[in-house]
């Protein structure tokens, strides 16, 4: 069994080297924290499983299997203390298509053991440290992103028009002829009194347990608000199905939790899809393993980068550990029947916000999952969408506050674009695209810090020094041929490589032929440091 707990305590420190705060990694020390933190995860990943399912063209029962299985089983193999897996809104579309084209839910099933598997190979093979190449301002950018995009998504359902699935996150919706706006307008348009009192009352439940002489408070500390929430929301809308005909929230409009009802083991097992060796004869299950392989790991990676930043004590997650234990939970997910997942970047802010602190957190949210969808199916399916909106809303605050947007634009130009760039490409695309096109643009940055001033140019009279100041590549030819162009004839030219440890071909071949151009106009080359680190440069003599 992997090892859960430390009992060596972890030291945090602040951006400016100053001692934050420590923790102790102990079982006991930290499971008032992690419960309440367990919980509030539940609520949110409860109708995110559902709706991901829903939208996936996938049963119900595979995207709570999966929340399961991402909540117990990944986060027991995992070294990160605050990511929480499930079904992830990514890759809804995949799955979807990858349903019809394989003909049925059994046959995917195949795909998604055989993409556990190829992330073992990629666990195995070190890939983990590709999420170190994604800058930290695209990183900042999605976090304040999908911030937003929580906001936005969760509008309607405050408002109690609940015809999108929950766990929808990109920008059009899925029949393609609506988007996250028109949806917002439709919602005011047809807005629902009954979910707007249950929403405003949840806010303010939150912002009361938010407030500082509130959380001083003992009973406060231990009462999770997310669960008074959805206590308050399920008590007002029995107080308006009592006294009203019509002012109340129904099922059967969709505005309430709709958990598949289990009423024995044998409903239960009946209920289980299990996968098709016979698909393994198909070779379109093979790249649809691949495909859900490769996009599972990239959006793991960069919910763990992402997490990590959230992260109070600064802990630095094992991505290579995080991918085998995503293979397994696929490999186990797939066995039982669920969908594929990935680290979430909503769960596991949640549990952040929420004050979770180890992975037992996660553990019991998953925990928590497995008894609702045997035990309080009943009970549950009373929770109103608008009360977990108001919580969701609170988070996606939490993730895209003001404060850093304003930490980013003091930051500078080539941070705060690629920032402002991949918020901008993920609330009117969706995650990953935003994630590509944020990179994109920071990698354009990074490429354009580096090649400035690689190259100086000075000179006395007729004598110029041209001097590489760092390692020199592709990238520094542009500024190379700049500084080349404004060398005059009948001078004598040093060129020092002294300062660069490695010059790639292209500054040679730029070099050679400045050399060959050179014999015509009358300039003296010589070489300092430069020939040894390459081919000899030939000039026509």
């Amino acid at each position: 069994m992997p090892e859960l707990y430390s009992s060596t305590p972890i030291v945090a420190h602040s951006d400016t080297g100053v001692h934050h705060k420590s923790l102790d990694l102990s079982l006991y020390h930290n499971f008032a924290h992690d419960i309440p933190a367990g919980l509030v995860v539940f609520l949110v990943a409860l109708p995110l499983c559902l709706g991901i399912a829903l939208a996936s063209g996938a049963p119900l029962l595979g995207g709570v299997i999966a929340g399961i299985i991402g909540g117990i089983v990944v986060s027991i193999f995992s070294r990160s203390e605050l990511s929480v897996s499930g079904p992830a809104a990514g890759l809804t579309v995949i799955v979807a298509t990858a349903i019809v084209h394989l003909g049925s839910y059994s046959n995917f099933l195949v795909a998604v053991i055989l993409a556990g598997i190829l992330q073992l190979g990629f666990s195995y093979m070190r890939a983990g440290v590709l999420g170190d190449y994604v800058p930290s301002s695209v990183i900042r950018g999605m976090l304040a992103a999908i911030g937003i995009v929580i906001i936005l998504k969760q509008i309607p359902h405050a408002l109690g028009r609940d015809t999108d699935f929950e766990g929808n996150f990109g920008f059009l919706e899925p029949n393609g002829q609506a988007n996250t706006f028109s949806e917002i307008a439709r919602s005011f348009v047809s807005a629902n009194p009954e979910a707007i009192i249950i929403t405003l009352v949840s806010i303010a439940i939150l912002l009361l347990w938010e407030h500082p002489q509130v959380k001083r408070q003992r009973f406060f500390k231990m009462m999770p608000a997310s669960l008074v929430v959805v206590i308050f929301g399920i008590v007002i809308n029995e107080v308006f199905r009592a006294l009203f005909t019509d002012f109340y929230l129904r099922a059967e409009d969709g505005h309430l939790v709709q958990l598949p009802l289990i009423t024995n083991a044998a409903v239960f097992i009946s209920g289980l899809q299990f996968p098709n060796p016979a698909a393994l004869a198909n070779p379109q299950v093979y790249s649809t393993a691949l495909t859900l392989a490769l996009v599972a790991s990239l959006e793991t990676l960069l919910s763990l980068e992402a997490i990590d930043k959230l992260d109070p004590y600064k802990r630095i997650s094992d991505t290579n550990k995080e991918l085998q234990a995503q293979g397994i939970g696929n490999i186990i997910s797939g066995l039982l029947g669920g969908l594929p997942m990935t680290s979430v970047i909503v769960r596991s802010s949640a549990n952040v916000y929420a004050g979770g602190r180890t992975r037992m957190a996660a553990i019991i949210h998953g925990v928590f999952l497995l008894v609702a969808v045997v035990f309080l199916a009943p009970i549950l399916n009373r929770v109103p969408l608008a009360s977990l909106a108001a919580i969701l809303i609170l988070v996606g605050y939490k993730l895209t506050q003001i404060r850093l947007f304003r930490q980013m634009l003091r930051a500078g130009r080539e941070q705060f674009l690629p920032f402002l760039v991949t918020v901008l490409a993920v609330v009117f695309t969706d995650l990953l695209t935003g994630i590509a096109i944020g990179l994109c643009v920071g990698m354009f940055y990074v490429i354009r810090t580096n090649h400035q001033l690689a190259v100086t140019l000075v000179n006395i009279d007729n004598y110029y020094l041209l001097r590489f100041t760092k390692d020199m590549t592709f990238i520094n030819k542009s500024e190379l041929k700049k500084k080349l162009s404004r060398i005059p004839n009948d001078i004598f030219l040093l060129i020092d490589g002294s300062k660069a440890r490695f010059i790639d071909a292209d500054i040679y071949d730029t070099i050679a032929e400045f050399a060959q151009s050179a014999t015509f106009r009358n300039i003296n080359i010589e070489y300092k440091n430069f020939e040894a680190k390459a081919i000899q440069i030939q000039t026509p003599h």
